[in-house]
């Protein structure tokens, strides 16, 4: 399968203990093996600074969770878009909720990404938001209203109208980006109502990192498409 292919789940690791230092490396050659055995595309998106060692264990793309809109120079604690290209990094999200960017920022990391030929995962919030950003052209666009997050309410239940206008705003634009769902992902019920709702994919976290079995997780989560 391709490193873009849908549907498409990308696993966000946030920071969690269950998904940091040898846990993420645990956890990243459990997803490899759940998109093994089921045939669907998974990415993950640890920390960045678990980066280097899950790149050595796993095939499946690997995004950072952020990066800056930043040249090679002085910026203390900021991501730097061509360090990870040098690392081999697959691609990054870019403004999830818990790292927001002016929009003159977004247009400048998805340029930047474009450059380097990393996977851009755009993150929105609602669906003005959303089809603003679409002109930038990234490769996903990723819908989470940011009062979901975490609460085990998936949108797609939720508030399935913001998904299905988040599709339609963000195809007459450009028909050809792929939207994801995120907000409150974690069984196949949702995965599967986010496609039905025009999805191509789903974003998640807590749901699958939080899990008993996150292996079992992520395969029950693909179990109904």
């Amino acid at each position: 399968m391709t490193k873009n292919e849908t549907p498409i789940i990308i696993l966000n690791y946030k920071t969690y203990a269950e998904s940091s230092g040898k846990n993420a490396v645990k956890l990243s050659q459990s997803v490899q093996e759940a998109s093994d055995e089921t045939g669907i595309n998974m990415a993950i998106a640890p920390q960045t600074v678990d980066l280097y060692p899950i790149m050595d264990v796993v095939d499946i793309p690997v995004y950072a969770q952020h990066i800056d809109p930043i040249t090679p120079g002085g910026h203390t604690g900021s991501t730097l878009p061509e360090a990870l290209k040098e690392a081999n990094i697959n691609g990054t999200l870019i403004n999830h909720s818990e790292q927001r960017l002016t929009l003159a920022d977004i247009d400048t990391v998805v340029e930047k990404t474009k450059e380097l030929d990393l996977t851009s995962v755009l993150c929105t919030n609602n669906v003005k938001t959303s089809a603003a950003v679409a002109s930038f052209n990234p490769d996903f666009i990723a819908i989470e209203p940011p009062e979901l997050i975490g609460t085990g309410i998936p949108v797609s239940k939720a508030s399935p109208e913001v998904v299905e206008n988040t599709v339609t705003e963000i195809h007459k634009i450009n028909s050809e980006i792929p939207v994801l769902c995120g907000a409150g992902i974690s069984t196949g019920e949702d995965m599967k109502a986010a496609l039905e709702l025009g999805a191509e994919g789903v974003l998640l976290a807590s749901g699958i990192i939080k899990a008993k079995d996150q292996k079992q997780a992520l395969i029950d989560l693909v179990s109904l498409i």
